[in-house]
């Protein structure tokens, strides 16, 4: 085992504080709804340390279907939510997965979570996608 990152799941406290206090964090606004402003991401890199770590969460438009609960958050539609989640071979899912790579690459993220509901069957082809 190489080291092991304590953190929080979202900023708890003053992200100042949080910086001095924990190397890591991750990012759980951008499984609901990513930020709009590319922006307030550069902005996120730009504040934190050089050497602090992020993770995020991808967009639940991948992973999970519209009726969902979570959806209640969620403030930018696209497409069909008939075609949203369960890392389907989709247009609205392939776009929501460009959003996220794009805000890990701005936030040079070490790992991105993909947080799959309970009635998520790993099936290959879904694997696959």
């Amino acid at each position: 085992m190489k080291k092991i990152f304590v953190g929080c799941c979202g900023f708890p406290i003053n992200k100042k504080k949080y910086f001095k206090t924990f190397k890591i964090v991750e990012l759980q606004s951008t499984f609901y709804q990513p930020p709009l402003k590319i922006e307030t991401i550069k902005k996120w890199k730009k504040e934190a340390p050089k050497d602090f770590i992020f993770c995020l969460k991808a967009w639940q438009i991948i992973t999970h279907p519209s009726s969902s609960p979570t959806y209640k958050r969620l403030k930018e539609r696209f497409g069909n939510p008939k075609n949203y989640g369960f890392f389907k071979n989709t247009k609205e899912v392939f776009k929501a997965w460009e959003r996220t790579k794009n805000i890990a690459k701005i936030l040079q993220a070490k790992v991105i979570v993909f947080q799959c509901p309970a009635s998520f069957k790993s099936e290959r082809k879904k694997v696959q996608n």
